[in-house]
């Protein structure tokens, strides 16, 4: 049961060539950024990538349907990582870029990468190379990055984030990302090109060789479109519906809170009447979110597979264990937009026209129990957890220096 849980952040990320996306975590959400594109493709990868000849394989953990995984770095420190395939570049926190950042020769002035946001306003931030990044025992050298900050979104997700793993770090790679497995595997190209396989639980898909992510045909019924597999998204199907004639069994209709850098917007979200195809692999009307930015699929959809990208042959191939079309459940809700920080959540909105869209609590109150528990022993698995399985919750809500208790319903969004 796919539920409202998961940490929308307000903090924004930029991500390379991704023409301006928002992606949703919780209650808000994360803007990432476009690039202006003055770091050439090439520049974007590893100056080497060393890989020994059996799979490299590293245990990753799916949260919120995102693809986290950890690894020890030079300093001898262990550090998580997203791994996000919608991004061009390689992001890294402040403490991170100073431990793997090659060192300048003095008096080279600070590089800098300008980065555009939705509303094309820009904001500057560091670009550094790091000497070296390791996977387990794949080897990265010289790889660009650029420095972020991932407080905000740490606080989000309850567990520190250190840096975004992009796309082109695994150019000369063959990456499998194997969420049923909950793990990462990184592998040499093979020297003879493997037989093409298409069946009831297989297909390899061609995406595009012009641009720094992989972006894929879709089938909606009888019109298609380009879809960006986006493993940084926790949404399923993010549609843009420009051209295109969806039709709803539900919705679509106004959901959570949708805030990025520069101001707060309504989702909108609802179930295709439509199936969607992936090559010969089907999708049964999926929930989708619908978006005026770049149509992406990402975990809530992409969760069901086993996913691997050739990016020298321009294939990927999902496969799953089943057979049959890909089955999404609806979302539960109570209905109420958070940002959450580690000791409160701040209220901001409650979706309307639903059984809780008359709570007196009012947008910037602060929420700082649950079911009369502090809010900070609420991990974002045990939250996950009570908003899948229990019908009523119960928030404590702190306005001014007063605190109430309103219990709220669990209802499905968009069943």
């Amino acid at each position: 049961m796919t539920t409202d849980h998961r940490p929308r952040t307000t903090a924004a990320i930029p991500a390379g060539l991704r023409p301006a996306r928002l992606f949703c975590l919780l209650t808000t959400v994360l803007c990432l950024l476009a690039m202006t594109g003055c770091i050439s493709r090439g520049d974007r990868s590893p100056a080497a990538t060393r890989v020994v000849p059996q799979p490299v394989r590293v245990p990753a953990r799916i949260l919120s349907n995102f693809f986290l995984v950890e690894a020890k770095q030079d300093d001898g420190k262990t550090y998580r990582f997203m791994v996000d395939t919608g991004s061009s570049v390689m992001l890294v926190s402040p403490a991170l870029g100073d431990a793997l950042k090659r060192k300048e020769r003095k008096g080279t002035p600070p590089r800098t990468l300008p980065v555009r946001g939705a509303n094309g306003r820009e904001v500057t931030l560091p670009a550094i190379i790091l000497r070296h990044f390791q996977l387990g025992d794949a080897h990265f050298d010289r790889v660009p990055a650029i420095v972020y900050d991932f407080s905000d979104l740490s606080a989000h997700l309850g567990v520190t984030i250190d840096g975004v793993v992009g796309f082109p770090l695994f150019r000369d790679t063959l990456l499998t990302l194997d969420y049923p497995a909950a793990q990462l595997e990184i592998a040499p190209h093979p020297v003879v090109a493997p037989a093409i396989v298409n069946n009831a639980r297989t297909t390899v898909l061609a995406y595009n060789r012009d641009q720094t992510t992989p972006l894929v045909p879709v089938q909606m019924g009888n019109e298609s479109f380009f879809a960006l597999l986006d493993t940084g998204s926790d949404l399923g199907l993010s549609l843009n519906p420009a051209g295109l004639n969806p039709r709803f069994v539900h919705g679509p209709r106004v959901g959570m809170i949708v805030s990025s850098l520069h101001g707060d917007n309504r989702q909108l979200v609802g179930r295709l009447q439509q199936n969607i195809t992936l090559g010969n692999l089907v999708v049964h009307q999926p929930v989708v979110d619908l978006t005026d930015q770049l149509s992406s699929l990402g975990g809530e959809l992409l969760r069901n597979f086993r996913i691997t990208f050739d990016q020298q042959r321009h294939l990927v191939t999902l496969a799953r264990a089943a057979e049959g079309p890909v089955e999404m459940t609806g979302r539960r809700s109570t209905g109420l937009s958070f940002r959450r920080f580690p000791n409160y959540w701040r209220l901001l909105a409650v979706v309307p026209d639903t059984p809780n869209s008359k709570l007196p609590a009012q947008p910037g109150d602060l929420c700082v129990r649950i079911n009369g528990e502090l809010i900070e022993h609420w991990t974002f698995e045990r939250y996950a957890e009570l908003v899948r399985t229990s019908p009523r919750i119960t928030y404590t809500f702190l306005s001014g220096s007063q605190e109430s208790d309103h219990e709220v319903q669990v209802f499905e969004l968009v069943p």
